[in-house]
């Protein structure tokens, strides 16, 4: 069976700040929009369309989505699946050069969609669509440096917005960088962090919910599981915390929810006011936010993918914690094998985030091809674990959908507010990586 698979690749601009996610498609053994055959076009756009259908009212909204509609994706007017404000359709040369599809995008323009073209390139064909373009998309590696600086200076002069893709390495992206290019996209992007947070930051939403939670009346564990599960500096402070020298346990606590219980709740209280009081000229968390959210993401697909993994060494709730952990070094001031040393995990995970090895490193492996679109190394880690290909991208959009929610529930909840009461079906499942 051909391997099919829908991912988000961030576009990044220059500070490092996410401009919005190129949504990429692979199948039928050939990324999306390769194929330029009819046969090809339409198949192509049938599995497209039917996953758009079902996702785009999920785990897309909210973001700025930029994706290549081949003809037959246009035909269909797929594009209003979208709200406009979050949507950008890029074309490519098979578009362009048919006069049934430019009518479509020039309509899509009037209605107020983005439009961006992959690979441009100041011909007459594409002069012709000037007015209707907002971004255009240069491939670092099909232009001469001196033709790329060119195309940039020549694009700001019209007020177009460049992002230069295909950033495979530090030369490419600081080459883009100088030469002007508002952002940028590749695997290198995708991978590269800007800054180390390096101040134990945590997510200031998230950490006043757990203000309110720790000091009612009778205090709900389960949420105080979840509201902590969903921060990896929280997640660590508190294992550490449990395993200190103070609580001198015969058993180590590995779980959130085994820490919660070491401390109790009288303990619990006093390491939270410890933490607000330490927090107080800790305001910039601008940089804090990108990582905290990406290892939450990372934990629940971990946890997911672990039902149908075979032969893993380590249960869902170690799998949580590793891709919970996989950030860390951006948030603490320390590098990952030290971090990992103040804490009961696995030896299994240690190797995985340090060294990707074993059967572990295989799954977190698996985590960060998906998210780099790597389409061959994606099916070759699935194989490996014996996950079936064709449930990887449902998965990864239910997590994208349960984080998002999640995320907008935190960021929607005042300081001094009482937070919404849950979703279940949201609630359940998502810091609950501590199910095993």
């Amino acid at each position: 069976m051909a391997s099919k698979y829908i991912v988000r690749q961030p576009i990044k601009d220059v500070s490092g700040k996410i401009l919005g996610y190129e949504i990429l498609y692979h199948g039928e053994n050939q990324a999306f929009s390769a194929d330029n055959s009819s046969a090809g076009d339409f198949a192509s756009a049938d599995t497209v369309y039917s996953f758009l259908t079902q996702n785009s009212t999920k785990a897309l909204k909210g973001s700025l989505n930029f994706m290549t509609f081949t003809t037959a994706l246009l035909m269909r007017k797929t594009p209003r699946l979208f709200d406009r404000s979050e949507l950008v359709i890029q074309i490519d040369d098979s578009v362009i050069i048919h006069p049934l599809s430019m009518r479509f995008v020039e309509q899509f323009a009037k209605e107020g969609y983005k439009i961006a073209v992959n690979e441009f390139e100041f011909a007459p064909r594409y002069l012709t669509l000037m007015d209707d373009i907002d971004y255009i998309k240069i491939n670092v590696e099909a232009i001469a440096p001196a033709s790329m600086r060119n195309t940039i200076e020549i694009a700001h002069s019209m007020n177009k917005k460049c992002i230069v893709t295909n950033i495979e390495d530090e030369a490419c992206y600081q080459q883009a960088v100088n030469m002007g290019a508002d952002a940028l996209e590749g695997t290198y992007v995708a991978e590269r962090v800007t800054t180390a947070v390096h101040n134990s930051a945590y997510l200031q939403s998230s950490f006043f919910q757990l203000m309110v939670a720790v000091t009612k009346d009778e205090p709900d564990v389960e949420e105080i599981e979840r509201l902590i599960s969903m921060d990896a500096s929280l997640t660590f402070g508190l294992l550490k915390m449990a395993n200190s020298a103070y609580f001198a346990l015969r058993h180590r606590a590995t779980t959130i929810h085994q820490a919660i219980m070491t401390l109790g709740m009288g303990q619990l209280k006093q390491w939270i006011y410890l933490l607000s009081a330490s927090n107080m000229d800790n305001t910039d968390i601008s940089g804090t936010e990108e990582f905290l959210k990406l290892s939450f993401i990372r934990a629940n697909f971990c946890s997911e993918l672990m039902k149908h993994a075979k032969d893993m060494p380590i249960s869902r709730s170690e799998a949580y914690l590793m891709g919970m952990f996989s950030t860390l070094n951006y948030l603490v001031d320390a590098p990952l094998e030290e971090i990992l040393e103040e804490v009961p995990v696995a030896d299994e995970i240690k190797a995985a985030l340090t060294r990707k090895e074993g059967r572990c490193g295989k799954l977190y492996q698996l985590v960060l091809s998906y998210e780099t679109a790597n389409w061959n190394a994606i099916t070759a880690y699935a194989e490996e674990l014996g996950i079936p290909n064709q449930v990887i991208t449902n998965i990864y959009f239910t997590c994208m959908e349960d984080v998002n929610f999640l995320w907008d529930q935190l960021n929607h909840t005042s300081p001094n507010q009482e937070p919404e009461p849950d979703n279940p079906g949201a609630a359940e499942q998502k810091s609950a990586g501590d199910a095993e």
